[in-house]
C-alpha cells in the first residue's frame, strides 16, 4: 500500500480567506434585503437570497474544514474528509430551493408589477458588484481545490451576474419606467443558478457514489499496469476518491512466474504516481488469480 496520502482538500482550504468572504458576503446581504424592501425591488431581494446562499456555502466550507481535520478513528477510519462533500451537496440542494421561490416569485410580480426606485436599486446593485469581485478574488486561487471552495465561489460568481443584471435593469427602468423589467430579471437571476449547481451535485453524487474521478479512465488505468513488467493479469479494480483530490484506488494484481512481489509493487506505485497522478493505492500480489474470470470492476 502507498504510504503518500493526499488531503488537498482539507489543508489547502485558504480559512482566512473564507472567513473575510464570509464577512463581505454577509453583511453586504443584509443591506441588500433592507434596499430591496424599500426600493421595491425583487431583482434586488433575489439577489439578496443569492447572498444568502453565498453566506450559507462558506459557513458550511469552514465547518467542513474544521469537521474534515478531524484524525480517523475506529469507526470512520477515513477520517471525517468526506463531510467537506456531504456539505456541498447539501449547499447545492438548498441553491436550487432558492432558485426555485425566487422564480415563483417573480411569476407572481409580472401580472403585478410593483413602483421600484431605480436610483437606490442601482447604488445598491453597484456596491453589490464591488463585494462580489473582492470574495472572488479571495476565493479564485483555491477553487479548484476543494468542492466546497468551488461552490462558495461559484455561488459568489453567480452573485456578480446578478449584480451586473440588476444594474443593467435598474437603469432601463431609470430611462424608461418599465417596471417589469425588475420581475424579468428576477427570473434570469434564477435560472442562472440551475447549469452551475447541476455540475457541482454532479461532482459531489459522483463521490458519493464511489465513481471514478472525473479526467480518468479506469481501461487506461488498467492497461497501464499490465504493462508493468512481471504483471500477468489483473482483477478486483476499483477507482474511486474520497473527496476531490484523493483519488484510491484497489487492485489484485496476478505476478508472472518467478517474478518479485515487492518489486512489481514498487513498479506499479511507481507508473500510477507517474502517469495519473495516483498517490493512495492499495494493491494486492497474487502467484494464483483468485478470481474466476479476468474483469475489471
Amino acid at each position: 500500500m502507498s504510504g503518500d496520502h493526499q488531503h488537498a482538500d482539507v489543508s489547502n482550504t485558504p480559512v482566512s480567506r473564507l472567513w473575510g468572504a464570509l464577512g463581505l458576503t454577509g453583511g453586504f446581504m443584509l443591506a441588500e434585503v433592507v434596499g430591496g424592501i424599500l426600493t421595491g425591488s425583487l431583482a434586488l431581494i433575489s439577489d439578496a437570497m443569492h447572498m444568502l446562499t453565498d453566506a450559507a456555502a462558506l459557513a458550511i466550507a469552514l465547518v467542513a474544514i474544521h469537521v474534515g481535520r478531524r484524525p480517523s478513528d475506529l469507526l470512520r477510519t477515513y477520517g471525517y474528509a468526506r463531510f467537506e462533500i456531504l456539505a456541498a451537496a447539501f449547499n447545492a440542494l438548498l441553491l436550487l430551493a432558492v432558485a426555485f421561490y425566487i422564480l415563483y416569485e417573480a411569476w407572481q410580480r409580472l401580472s403585478l408589477p410593483q413602483e421600484i426606485q431605480s436610483g437606490g436599486m442601482l447604488l445598491i446593485a453597484v456596491i453589490g458588484l464591488v463585494v462580489n469581485l473582492i470574495s472572488m478574488r479571495l476565493l479564485t486561487s483555491h477553487k479548484d481545490e476543494s468542492l466546497n471552495v468551488k461552490g462558495a465561489y461559484l455561488e459568489v460568481w453567480s452573485d456578480m451576474l446578478g449584480s451586473l443584471a440588476v444594474i443593467t435593469g435598474a437603469a432601463i427602468i431609470w430611462f424608461t419606467g418599465w417596471q417589469w423589467v425588475d420581475s424579468l430579471l428576477a427570473v434570469g437571476i434564477g435560472f442562472m443558478v440551475f447549469p452551475r449547481t447541476w455540475v457541482l451535485l454532479k461532482d459531489c453524487v459522483n463521490i458519493l457514489l464511489e465513481g471514478v474521478p472525473p479526467g480518468m479512465r479506469l481501461a487506461d488505468i488498467h492497461a497501464a499496469i499490465t504493462t508493468v513488467p512481471d504483471v500477468a493479469s489483473v482483477h478486483d479494480l476499483h477507482l474511486w476518491a474520497i473527496t476531490q483530490s484523493q483519488p484510491s484506488l484497489t487492485a489484485h494484481v496476478v505476478l508472472a512466474e518467478e517474478a518479485d512481489g515487492e518489486t512489481v509493487r514498487r513498479a506499479i506505485e511507481q507508473r500510477l504516481r507517474d502517469e495519473f497522478d495516483l498517490h493512495h493505492t492499495t494493491l494486492q500480489m497474487e502467484r494464483e488469480s483468485c478470481a474466476p474470470s479476468e474483469h475489471i470492476h
